[in-house]
This record gives structure tokens, C-alpha cells and sequence, in this order.
């Protein structure tokens, strides 16, 4: 039994913090759509990611797996007038409270907690004509309650620093077209519990976009992450893990209230090691 249930908080990865219910890693893929690598002028803001999770597909997992997570974490995000070779200075925090309920073959749980907080202390964006740049430096600290015997554990167990790149590209002048990539490299610690250290992990966000008007924009946004190192460590998991995921986002502007809101579906192929499901993904962010 203990074993299984190794193997379940270890392979699967299940949500901690912010993190993806799908791998051994903190970033969750797909939370950011359209325009992803756009960081806004300067100002405060306030987005609420509202991250739901679900798969009963995992062919590397244990027998009858049953997963359904959801992620409530909300983000203050400050940009400056001060700018570093050109760039807008940056910074935000993220705070995130996931809720997870799996079921498979000899375990059945649920669990709600503050999860493993996101601070990024640097980022800068640069805004030339037709392209909008970013770059950024966080890392997520291990605050959720962790138990490597119970897979749907807040928390991780590690610290994991990320960096960050990406850019926006608009065709036409009038910036009705978008195309964007965001690049997201994490760089895991080893977990004092177990004695692991989780592989490293490369996300690309990407989005081809079209405003319909100026409070509807509409398009096509997809992701890949990928394991590009392995585990080590006396309970490690073997192999690499990877997920490609696709889906359509809506994105809405309600001018009364200076509220942005996106809505995409995603839904997952080609994994390997890892759940392969259905992400759904609801953002609203207000400007003060």
C-alpha cells in the first residue's frame, strides 16, 4: 500500500501550490492564453486564476485513476515607471489554494490547503511597435503542507526557481492579430523528506489570436512542457515525462468596470508518463 501511494504522490505529481496535477513540476501549463509573453503598463493589478484539472486517463498510473483538481490563486502584480535597459521593472506574488480529489486502486482522497507560494521579484517588459517582450526571474517557496505518503498533499516538499521569456507579435498595425510564445525553464531543489531532487522542466505557452472588437478577442492556444532532465534520488521515479495540450480562449473587456476576463479549454494528447486530460482555465484581472 505504502509503495502505491508513493508512486501516486511521486509520478503523478498531484497539485501543490499552483503547480500542474500532472507532473513533478510547480508550473501549471496553460494558465496563461492569448497575448501570454504581454505583461500590461505600468500600474497595480489584481488577477484571479480560477485553474480546474481533471483526468481519469493515465496509462502509466495505477488502475482505475480518477483525478479532478482545482486551483483557486489569486496575484497582485506591480509595474513601475522605472525602466532597466529600456524595460518596465516588475514585480508580483502568487498565492495559490488548490483542492484535489483523486481515486484510483488502494487510495481514495481529498484535500484542500494553502499551497506552495509564486514570487517573482524581477520581471521586465519592453513594448517596441509591433512586439511586446518579457523576461522574469521568480521562484516558488515550499509553504503547503507536505506528506510524501499522501498524493494530494498541498504542498511539494521543494523550492524551485524559474525563469522566464517570452514575446508578443503583432502582424498588422492596428494590433488586431496576435501571435505569442512564452517560454518557462524550472529549476527544482531536492526535497529534505525523500532525499529527490525532481528533474527539470521546460513550458511553452503559445496563442494566435483575433479581436473581433475592442472587448472580444478570440483564438487558438496550446502548450507543451517536458521533463528535459531526470529525477535522482532514492525514491526518484524513472523516465521523463511529457504533455502537449490544445484548445480554444475567449477573452472579454467590460470597460464599466475595468475588468478582463479570459476563459480557455485545453485539452491534452501525446503524454507520456504522466495523466492526459482536460484543462479549463477561467482569469480575471482588474487594473487599480
Amino acid at each position: 500500500m505504502k509503495c502505491q501511494i508513493a508512486r501516486l504522490a511521486l509520478v503523478c505529481g498531484l497539485v501543490a501550490g499552483a503547480s500542474s496535477v500532472q507532473a513533478q513540476t510547480h508550473y501549471p501549463p496553460g494558465v496563461e492564453g492569448l497575448k501570454a509573453a504581454s505583461l500590461p503598463p505600468p500600474g497595480f493589478y489584481f488577477r484571479d486564476y480560477n485553474y480546474l484539472y481533471f483526468s481519469d486517463n493515465f496509462k502509466a498510473g495505477p488502475p482505475d485513476f480518477d483525478l479532478f483538481a482545482y486551483i483557486q490563486a489569486p496575484r497582485m502584480i506591480w509595474i513601475s515607471d522605472f525602466k532597466v535597459l529600456g524595460a518596465y521593472y516588475g514585480a508580483d506574488v502568487l498565492v495559490p489554494f488548490p483542492y484535489q480529489n483523486l481515486e484510483s486502486t488502494g487510495y481514495s482522497g481529498s484535500k484542500f490547503g494553502l499551497g506552495d507560494i509564486f514570487v517573482e521579484p524581477i520581471t521586465l517588459s519592453w513594448h517596441p511597435k509591433q512586439f511586446d517582450v518579457a523576461v522574469g526571474y521568480g521562484f516558488w517557496a515550499p509553504s503547503g503542507d507536505y506528506s510524501q505518503t499522501d498524493p494530494v498533499s498541498p504542498g511539494k516538499g521543494f523550492w524551485t526557481q524559474m525563469l522566464t521569456a517570452g514575446a508578443t507579435y503583432y502582424p498588422d498595425e492596428e494590433k488586431t492579430w496576435s501571435i505569442s510564445a512564452l517560454n518557462r525553464y524550472e529549476i527544482n531543489q531536492e526535497n529534505n523528506d525523500t532525499g529527490d531532487t525532481p528533474g527539470q522542466y521546460w513550458t511553452l505557452e503559445w496563442g494566435v489570436g483575433k479581436s473581433l472588437t475592442k472587448a472580444i478577442e478570440v483564438g487558438v492556444v496550446g502548450y507543451y512542457q517536458v521533463q528535459t532532465s531526470s529525477a535522482t534520488g532514492p525514491t526518484a521515479p524513472d523516465g521523463k515525462d511529457s504533455v502537449v495540450g490544445i484548445g480554444p480562449e475567449i477573452s472579454l473587456f467590460c470597460s464599466k468596470l475595468g475588468l478582463f476576463t479570459s476563459i480557455r479549454y485545453l485539452r491534452e494528447v501525446a503524454a507520456h508518463d504522466r495523466p492526459e486530460g482536460n484543462t479549463v482555465n477561467v482569469t480575471f484581472t482588474k487594473r487599480f
